[in-house]
């Protein structure tokens, strides 16, 4: 396990989770290296960490987890990666699971929560949305789309660093370049408690940036599967009403023109879409 594992764990005034996280940690995991970003917390975290000898990354000013996500990985050691948040939702025992899976040939799993690992029935539902259509666009069943608790290798990981958002997204965005890039993604069963401590999510900004994201899965993996049903949409929504308007006033109106010239040039932005995001991806 030395120099080959790195658990990293992104955190914003998470210190009475860490009291408890840490020293779990390393009793499971006595040779792995262990880092905690803080994201600009102002609570006692970096006396946690010294306490628990455990490596800690500041960030000067509150960046997003993202961003806290991506310093961890670029400073970690350890050939196989494992995030977990700091908030004490996810259990440490639950990682021999992970990389159990990740050693069978896997090189990214991701922690599946149940129905009760969700804090609300509307982030249920809406997380139900998420991997509903990922599942769809991708071609692969994709069992929690954005569980922030998951391991990969590290060589595969940093080469999407770039793509990640700073924000709370990056689980989206890693599991759909993971798949877009033919790279191969698991998923296992972990039990989820309650968060400790107050939750960063924002309902209203949070609510805006999730529909987002329904959006975004679409783009990182394939745009043409976005936009072209968009364009059918307009396509026989013109061709209806300019034969609407052929046969009640014999003639090709302004609006059935609008409508056609909106379905090629949605058409077009998604083929262009597709084309960029496959430079993307090339190495």
């Amino acid at each position: 396990m030395k120099n080959h594992l790195s658990i990293i764990i992104p955190a914003k005034n998470e210190a009475p989770a860490l009291e408890k996280l840490l020293p779990a940690l390393a009793a499971e995991y006595p040779d792995a290296e262990l880092i905690v970003v803080d994201d600009g917390s102002d609570d006692n975290s970096a006396a946690i960490c010294q306490t628990n000898n455990v490596r800690h990354i500041r960030h000067p000013y509150s960046k997003g987890n993202g961003a806290a996500i991506k310093t961890g990985a670029r400073a970690a050691k350890g050939e196989v990666l494992v995030f977990m948040d700091g908030d004490g939702q996810h259990n440490p025992a639950d990682i021999k699971q992970l990389l159990e899976k990740l050693h069978a040939g896997f090189d990214m799993v991701i922690g599946s929560r149940n129905a009760a690992g969700h804090a609300s029935r509307a982030r249920r539902l809406a997380n139900a949305i998420y991997n509903w259509l990922a599942s769809r666009i991708s071609g692969h069943r994709i069992n929690d789309l954005t569980s922030g608790f998951r391991a990969a290798r590290a060589a595969c990981f940093r080469e999407f660093l770039a793509l990640l958002p700073n924000g709370f997204s990056y689980p989206t965005t890693s599991t759909m370049a993971f798949l877009r890039a033919g790279y191969s993604v698991g998923f296992v069963p972990v039990t989820v408690a309650n968060r400790e401590g107050k939750s960063h999510i924002r309902p209203l900004k949070d609510g805006i940036r999730f529909f987002l994201i329904i959006f975004k899965v679409g783009t990182l993996y394939s745009p043409l599967k976005i936009f072209l049903p968009i364009s059918l949409v307009f396509f026989l929504f013109g061709i209806g009403y300019y034969f609407y308007t052929f046969i009640t006033a014999h003639q090709f109106t302004n609006m059935g023109a609008l409508l056609l010239s909106i379905a090629v040039i949605v058409f077009l932005i998604g083929l262009v879409s597709e084309q960029i995001t496959a430079l993307m991806y090339k190495k």
